[in-house]
């Protein structure tokens, strides 16, 4: 049986990202994306719907979003799909589904200034300040870290 898993979301961050690391030191960066949708009613009221989502990015990436992004910024994201499934201190199984972001573009320019920024990486303009960042080949050939390996992962997630 064929499976796909990819997604695509643009939208503003809710929170700063935080950054933290592995054991084995790798780079992992947490925050989460609002998307907003706006739509008439049958009534003809304007209605509006806004998604929440939880969102990591590994390695240099992560690096990158935490030191560029703050709260209200927009990006655009390309990752996939991940269910992640633990036991809390009280026994009582828990899960969480989030995005691991495998690239991203920056929709807006950074407060001050923006436009592209120096120190090498993987950095190509998009236009209207924009940058597009890609994890590299050697993300998207290595699986990211254990959940084991990963701050937080083995506390209660509130939802």
């Amino acid at each position: 049986m064929a499976s796909y898993n990819r997604v695509i979301l643009a939208g503003n961050l809710t929170r700063d990202p935080q950054l933290s690391y592995t054991p084995s030191n790798t780079p992992v960066c947490e925050f989460g994306l609002a998307m907003n949708r706006r739509w008439k009613d049958n009534s003809g009221t304007m209605r509006e719907d806004v998604c929440f989502v939880d969102l990591v990015s590994y390695g240099r990436g992560g690096e990158i979003i935490n030191q560029y992004m703050r709260k209200g910024r927009s990006i655009l994201v390309e990752g996939r799909l991940r269910l992640r499934q633990w036991t809390n201190q009280e026994g009582q199984k828990r899960s969480k589904l989030d995005v691991v972001v495998e690239n991203f573009t920056f929709l807006d320019s950074a407060p001050g200034g923006g436009g592209n920024r120096g120190g090498g990486g993987p950095e190509r303009s998009r236009g209207a300040g924009g940058e597009a960042w890609d994890a590299g080949p050697s993300q998207n050939d290595s699986p990211p870290p254990e959940d084991g390996d990963v701050p937080g992962v083995d506390q209660e997630v509130p939802f």
